[in-house]
């Protein structure tokens, strides 16, 4: 025996989990949203005896690994700027649907369609859309959850419209804790007409104005 004792890499230990600061450039966001999700459970993680948060590796590696698959780029060749819209809706047959009608609007938008809210948060963290419809029930975290939780989101710029798009009545909204204010309800089946004038009005609000 050489009286050696063998010591666990530190390494090893570290790549459990990581700060705060490691997490936001890993997902490409702001600390204080780092700290936001932490606080909505969308992100694990626990506090160190000095207070400071150190979150788990795996569950920043998960949201990393379902972003790619999740959100769809449609591509429209135009000259800058456009008008950026978000689009979020668990159904795949109304993603398709809003991917044809959106390709067709004159003012050619970038348009991202994603299935759950997750990904729409990751998306808004990272490059706010000008424009974002989403609709309320969706599984996992709702649309409720996710309104609320992009309210407080210091990425989430204050001239973003968001159009909520719902089969749900507006007592079931209301019985359901409501909407942030400022959040525009349209029912289901999806008006694309009043969708066209509201990214109208967005992309070009002195023409919306004219008589």
């Amino acid at each position: 025996m050489t009286g050696k004792r063998e010591t666990r890499p530190t390494t090893m230990i570290q790549k459990n989990f990581c700060t705060t600061r490691e997490a936001a450039d890993l997902l490409g966001m702001s600390v204080s949203t780092v700290q936001l999700w932490v606080e909505s459970g969308i992100l694990q993680a626990w506090k160190t005896a000095g207070g400071h948060r150190r979150v788990l590796r795996d569950s920043v590696d998960a949201l990393l690994q379902r972003t790619p698959p999740a959100v769809q780029s449609t591509v429209v060749a135009a000259t800058p700027p456009r008008l950026r819209v978000l689009v979020v809706e668990d159904d795949v047959h109304l993603l398709r649907l809003y991917q044809a009608n959106l390709a067709a609007w004159p003012m050619q938008p970038e348009v991202k369609l994603t299935d759950n809210a997750i990904s729409a948060l990751l998306e808004v963290s990272r490059r706010p859309p000008d424009f974002l419809i989403t609709d309320l029930q969706i599984p996992g975290m709702d649309g409720f959850n996710m309104l609320r939780v992009l309210f407080h989101q210091p990425e989430m710029a204050p001239c973003v419209s968001i159009v909520a798009v719902t089969g749900l009545d507006p007592s079931e909204i209301k019985r359901r804790g409501g909407l942030p204010s400022g959040v525009e309800v349209f029912p289901k089946p999806i008006p694309f007409d009043r969708l066209l004038a509201k990214a109208i009005a967005i992309a070009c609000p002195a023409r919306a104005s004219e008589p």
